[in-house]
């Protein structure tokens, strides 16, 4: 069952990947971790896994990493400083403990929403708009970062996590994993994200209406199918072992033409397809005249592993 290379059938008729790790990548998340100077947080965990990926931990495992307070404040700062990080390239993200992220932490947040202040009815209801727009952020920002952002989820990923997870640009997850809309059985309904991306990464709106309606879980197997997740390992520390492959391979290569990528297709996904060819064309009339093209071009002539090629920071 942990053989490289294996793929082992599943009940549900699909495979579940396993794949061998490069000493780097083995050395990414067991043996060189080391705190990033600059990442101090209360809520979370940074590590530099390897040279130009970082990993960012959830890291409330004692409270199953309920967001509190200081998360919402702290996620949009750790990405805003990832997003002007040259040395960083790619970015994995997990949850510390025994499952990726209850959600929000009620007992910590219940102030904010239930007590809030104001003269009357517009001037609360002002506040509470710039609230919600201001947790919003906490995950928008993870989408807009340029470097790509790999999330692994192992265990329940509740109600924020879910928010949390769609806004990353790639989805691994354990077989233990599961999933859950949770906002209707509080009352409310998802307003940090869900709504809005999940449709576009499922693409079946019946599956995310009953998700978003009954809050049921969503178990790996089927996240797998519905195209979620695009892959299911066996436990955590295996699906870290990929994402963190995974990480290494994108930050070999050129970091204009991947992060012009992830840029170029988050545009795509939300215009026509003239305008997102106009916005490209725009794009890559500066873009083309880096010397990532002509080193790439060299190496590939020469047969050089692409590993090979330095590329200047971004």
């Amino acid at each position: 069952f942990l053989s490289p290379d294996l793929t082992a059938p599943t009940k549900l008729g699909f495979n579940v990947s396993f794949c061998p790790l490069s000493s780097s990548a083995q050395q990414a998340s067991r043996g060189y971790p080391c705190e990033a100077s600059d990442h101090n947080y209360e809520s979370l965990r940074v590590t530099s896994a390897q040279k130009h990926i970082l990993h960012v931990q959830l890291n409330r495992p004692e409270k199953r990493n309920a967001m509190n307070r200081a998360f919402w404040r702290e996620m949009v700062e750790c990405f805003e400083k990832i997003a002007k990080d040259p040395d960083c390239r790619a970015v994995v993200i997990s949850g510390a403990g025994k499952m990726f992220s209850t959600g929000l932490d009620l007992i910590d947040m219940a102030p904010e929403f239930m007590q809030p202040q104001g003269d009357d009815v517009a001037r609360i209801s002002w506040k509470l708009r710039d609230l919600i727009s201001r947790y919003q952020k906490t995950f928008t920002v993870i989408e807009k970062c340029p470097k790509p952002v790999i999330s692994v989820i192992h265990g329940g990923c509740i109600g924020g996590g879910v928010d949390l997870i769609t806004a990353c640009d790639i989805r691994y997850c354990a077989q233990d994993a599961y999933f859950q809309v949770k906002e209707v059985d509080v009352g409310l309904a998802a307003d940090v994200g869900t709504l809005q991306r999940l449709p576009k990464i499922i693409g079946n709106q019946s599956l995310v209406n009953e998700l978003v309606f009954t809050a049921r879980k969503m178990m790996a197997d089927e996240a797998l199918v519905s195209g979620l997740v695009s892959r299911v390992f066996q436990d955590k520390d295996v699906a870290l072992d990929a994402a963190f492959a995974l990480a290494a391979e994108i930050s070999s290569k050129s970091p204009v033409a991947v992060q012009s990528s992830k840029i170029n297709l988050l545009y795509s996904r939300d215009h026509p397809v003239d305008e997102s060819l106009q916005y490209m064309a725009s794009w890559n009339m500066s873009m083309l005249q880096t010397q990532d093209i002509s080193k790439s071009i060299q190496a590939t002539m020469e047969k050089k592993d692409m590993k090979s090629v330095t590329f200047s920071k971004l």
